[in-house]
């Protein structure tokens, strides 16, 4: 039984896994079904966390629209996503950056790491 669960996953698998990290700010293309058109939502914030392994493997991405906190988590291996692009990457020190939840303005910026 584990066997064919282990297949099932390593089937649906992507094979290219983006390589981001915590920190970095990131531009993420969705896949959106409206009626019969199918069309790419491109959504950029930083990445808060990331969470699991295998085939349950997400990553919540955080920005500010229109001075409003939006937070979205986006399994890596969905076909839904088209596309992940690393604008810049962040030096932090955590593996959650939960914290910036509460910082407005300047202060909820990552540095940039060279």
């Amino acid at each position: 039984m584990k066997g064919l669960i282990e297949a099932i996953n390593a089937e649906s698998m992507k094979s290219e896994v983006p390589e981001i990290n915590v920190g970095d700010t990131v531009v993420v293309g969705y896949k959106i079904i409206e009626g019969t058109k199918e069309r790419v939502q491109n959504f950029e914030g930083v990445v808060i966390a990331k969470k699991n392994g295998g085939i349950n493997e997400t990553f919540t991405v955080r920005h500010i629209a229109y001075g409003v906190g939006v937070e979205r988590t986006f399994p890596i291996h969905s076909p839904k996503i088209a596309s992940v692009k690393v604008v810049r990457s962040g030096k932090v020190r955590r593996a959650k950056l939960y914290y910036l939840r509460n910082l407005t303005g300047k202060a909820a910026k990552v540095k940039e790491d060279i």
